[in-house]
């Protein structure tokens, strides 16, 4: 326990570091931000190493191997509806906890001053990983290419940004970007690595992997083809 916490301290510090050395720098040189702002940006990257290194080790101490076995024991059951269908709801709840998704939804209800409710994008986009990370399990099963699914998400989404109105297309693909974060990405790649390990004929490498591109195409669709039908 002890070595986690100090392996990812040093990775948080890592990460955070060079962003804290950056403005401290624009400070001193060309921002000069008022004092009392500047001293509660560093106290809120020292609270967001905290947060960040607890958020770490919880994923790495208990999601992971959780998603793992979860992965590992659905195909026992023999139900392939089942896999999917947990596969949905784990994809679901692992998006809305997503500090990444969150924060877009945010922005997104203060930017447009409520006229798109942050919620609404929220669970859309919730929708749209939870619809496409299911698809990604039932290809596991089933041995379909990932290459070919890949191809066709990624058409149909060039085919819908040519169709969709010009404000939706951005916050569509910054809805797709947000959702490879610290929960739902690997939630995603545990459960496929568990899943796929145990099935006969299929790899842990190729096919526990690449699903999170294919999951990040779920939301994008999923926001182009509602702002066509609102917009």
């Amino acid at each position: 326990m002890v070595t986690v916490l100090k392996d990812k301290l040093i990775d948080v510090l890592k990460a955070v570091a060079p962003l804290v050395g950056l403005v401290s720098m624009l400070q001193v040189t060309i921002v000069h931000a008022p004092l009392d702002l500047f001293l509660q940006f560093l106290a809120g990257s020292i609270l967001a190493v905290f947060g960040m290194l607890l958020l770490f080790v919880g994923v790495d101490l208990g999601v992971l191997p959780m998603g793992r076995f979860i992965g590992a024991e659905l195909p026992k059951k023999g139900s392939i509806m089942l896999i999917v269908a947990v596969s949905f709801a784990l994809g679901f709840a692992t998006t809305v906890a997503e500090p990444d998704v969150l924060v877009l939804a945010s922005q997104v209800d203060a930017v447009s001053g409520r006229a798109i409710a942050g919620s609404a994008i929220l669970y859309l986009i919730a929708v749209g990983v939870a619809g496409f990370a299911a698809m990604a399990m039932g290809r596991i099963i089933l041995g379909w290419s990932l290459r070919l699914m890949l191809t066709v998400a990624y058409g149909l989404v060039v085919a819908l940004s040519l169709l969709a109105p010009g404000e939706v297309v951005p916050l569509a693909f910054d809805a797709g970007s947000v959702t490879t974060g610290v929960l739902s990405g690997p939630v995603v790649i545990a459960l496929a690595i568990g899943l796929s390990s145990v099935l006969a004929g299929r790899s842990a490498v190729s096919d526990g992997f690449g699903l999170l591109g294919f999951a990040s195409v779920g939301p994008i669709i999923a926001v182009l083809l509602v702002g066509m039908w609102l917009w």
